[in-house]
């Protein structure tokens, strides 16, 4: 009987993902487990066929496509409200925030690749939204970042002269390239919702801004 309960370190082990995101599967209800006392504990069986169901619906989804659920790769504690006006300032600053993330191992990589990817080429895709982002082999799974700004960020290179005010960083291991670039196509296509945009300038908390990006998924 003992074997067929797992622990959130044995499913995570399983899934090939980190304690923190399963964890974060279990308190929101998304992977099947329960309390016992004061920690969650798995059903071997039931993880066997949730971990099949979506594999199914991944392959129907076509070869090698994953579902993006923004739930899976951000939690609230990763949505910043920020004042900076430069774009190196912005950029570090919410390169710390998703260096909390137990998928970063390298906090000082993840901060100094993502200017080096922003010197050779912007991240700004027009609307006011940057998408920053880099694939490292210190990350390992794919989580993101979102930065609200108050004010104008003045230094971007921007493709329609429209100053960034929203970013959205991403970054993912290196053999994680198809969910990598999926992702990436995924939120520039999400914001392009007018509402969406508008909504997310003009939060007062990080929560109101998770709610309004898991609720038009």
């Amino acid at each position: 009987m003992a074997d067929d309960i797992l622990t959130i370190e044995e499913v995570a082990k399983y899934l090939r993902v980190s304690e923190r995101t399963v964890y974060d599967w279990a308190q929101k209800g998304e992977i099947p487990a329960g309390k016992i006392g004061t920690v969650w504990r798995f059903k071997k069986d039931e993880i066997e066929k949730w971990v099949n169901e979506r594999l199914t619906s991944s392959t129907r989804g076509g070869q090698g496509s994953q579902l993006i659920q923004v739930q899976n790769i951000l939690s609230p504690d990763r949505i910043v409200l920020l004042n900076h006006s430069t774009r190196h300032d912005v950029l570090v600053a919410l390169s710390e925030t998703l260096g909390t993330a137990p998928q970063i191992k390298n906090r000082q990589e993840l901060t100094v690749e993502i200017l080096k990817r922003e010197e050779l080429m912007s991240t700004a895709i027009g609307r006011g939204i940057a998408i920053p982002h880099v694939r490292l082999s210190s990350v390992t799974d794919l989580v993101m970042a979102v930065g609200i700004c108050k004010n104008d960020i003045i230094d971007f290179q921007t493709i329609d002269d429209v100053p960034v005010r929203l970013l959205f960083m991403i970054a993912a291991a290196y053999n994680q390239h198809s969910y990598y670039l999926q992702t990436l196509s995924f939120f520039s296509s999400k914001l392009k919702n007018k509402s969406l945009h508008d909504g997310l300038l003009n939060v007062s908390t990080p929560l109101e801004a998770y709610n309004l990006l898991i609720a038009r998924e």
